[in-house]
C-alpha cells in the first residue's frame, strides 16, 4: 500500500511540473515512475555487488533489498526532477510577457524615424 502511495506522489510531482511548463502531463508523470524503478534497480545491482551475502540463502531478502534500494530510486527521482525543472525554466518563454512586448520595437523605430525625418526637413 505504501508503494502505491509513493508511486502516486512521484507521478503527481512530475505531472504538476509538466503542466507548469506546458509539457505532457501523463508522459512525464510516467517517466518519473520509470526513473524511480530504474533507480531502485540500479541500487539493487550495486547492493548485489557490494554485499552478495544478502542474497546467498534466498530466505525472503527481497523485502530487505526493496527497502534498502528505495533511497536509490528516490535519489534518482529527485535528481531527474531538478534537472527537468532547471532545463525547462531556462528554456521557458512566458507567453503573456511576449504578448505584451509585441510592437515595442516597432513603436520605438517609428518615433526615431519620425524625429530623423523632421530634423532633416528643418
Amino acid at each position: 500500500m505504501l508503494g502505491i502511495l509513493l508511486i502516486y506522489f512521484i507521478w503527481k510531482n512530475f505531472a504538476d511540473l509538466a503542466v507548469q511548463y506546458d509539457k505532457s502531463k501523463w508522459g512525464f508523470g510516467i517517466l518519473g515512475i520509470v526513473v524511480y524503478y530504474a533507480g531502485t534497480a540500479f541500487g539493487g545491482v550495486i547492493l548485489g555487488f557490494l554485499t552478495p551475502e544478502l542474497f546467498e540463502d534466498n530466505t525472503g531478502n527481497s523485502l530487505l533489498l526493496g527497502i534498502i534500494a528505495l533511497p536509490f530510486g528516490l535519489f534518482f527521482c529527485v535528481i531527474f526532477y531538478y534537472l527537468l525543472k532547471k532545463t525547462w525554466k531556462k528554456n521557458h518563454v512566458d507567453m503573456y510577457d511576449e504578448i505584451e512586448r509585441i510592437g515595442e520595437n516597432a513603436n520605438e523605430n517609428i518615433h526615431s524615424s519620425n524625429t530623423e525625418e523632421i530634423k532633416s526637413q528643418l
